[in-house]
């Protein structure tokens, strides 16, 4: 299923299926993508962003470790993006907040965020949305960030050049982009994309360098199948 281009439709209906994308995407990592000490839930506000998909882990018993042995080792499946890049390690810590994010269910571990137009409308939203994932990736949250949408004024060079790395320039021809950052090992994995390209599967960290990986291609597929007919005309 190739990606649209959300762009010929209002936000209303982006955010209809974005809904969709989101039940299907916690379907997939609780139906057996995550290990079994781990689960997914969609919510609103945590404190951070306005995340989609939450993954967490179960609060450790008394005594026992916290460190899960789930997930893929990135030393025994190198993550294949386009973009590998790390982070300086004293430039990451002039980032840092004294924000830590926890959840009544569990400790978290990653947020997944679709990116929708009202991230991007408004500077104030914007700046909102950065400063708020920066602080959950100083706090060690691992994060996948989806932005179907081009770049803004308020993003120029795209979502990960202001989020990460003020270097990076996206290709002309693929101003979209999938990016996940591993927030232990300070490293970034991105996929730039275009209108009509397949979603790649991308890694959700769980602890440093260590991940499984998210069925982007899949989930937004069963997400299109659900949505109406009549809205899928305005897109094809």
């Amino acid at each position: 299923m190739p990606v649209h281009n959300w762009t010929r439709v209002d936000a209303g209906l982006f955010h209809a299926f974005h809904h969709r994308w989101i039940d299907s995407i916690t379907d997939a990592l609780n139906g057996g993508v995550l290990p079994d000490d781990h689960y997914a839930l969609p919510v609103q506000r945590i404190g951070g962003p306005i995340p989609d998909v939450l993954t967490l882990r179960r609060g450790a018993a008394p005594g026992s470790s916290s460190i899960s042995s789930g997930g893929v080792a990135v030393a025994d499946a190198p993550v294949r993006t386009a973009v590998v890049k790390k982070r300086d390690p004293e430039l990451y810590a002039e980032k840092k907040s004294v924000i830590a994010v926890r959840h009544r269910h569990g400790e978290i571990v990653a947020v997944i965020e679709i990116v929708s137009p009202g991230n991007k409308a408004a500077k104030n939203e914007f700046r909102r949305f950065i400063e708020k994932s920066d602080d959950l990736l100083a706090a060690g949250v691992h994060l996948l960030v989806i932005d179907l949408f081009p770049p803004t004024p308020r993003d120029p060079n795209g979502i990960h050049a202001a989020l990460w790395d003020d270097d990076y320039q996206y290709p002309k021809d693929k101003p979209l982009t999938v990016a996940s950052y591993d927030a232990e090992d300070k490293t970034a994995y991105v996929e730039p994309l275009a209108v009509g390209d397949l979603l790649p599967d991308m890694p959700v960290f769980l602890r440093a360098e260590h991940y499984v990986p998210v069925p982007l291609e899949a989930t937004y597929a069963t997400a299109w199948q659900m949505f109406p007919n009549a809205l899928k005309g305005l897109l094809q």
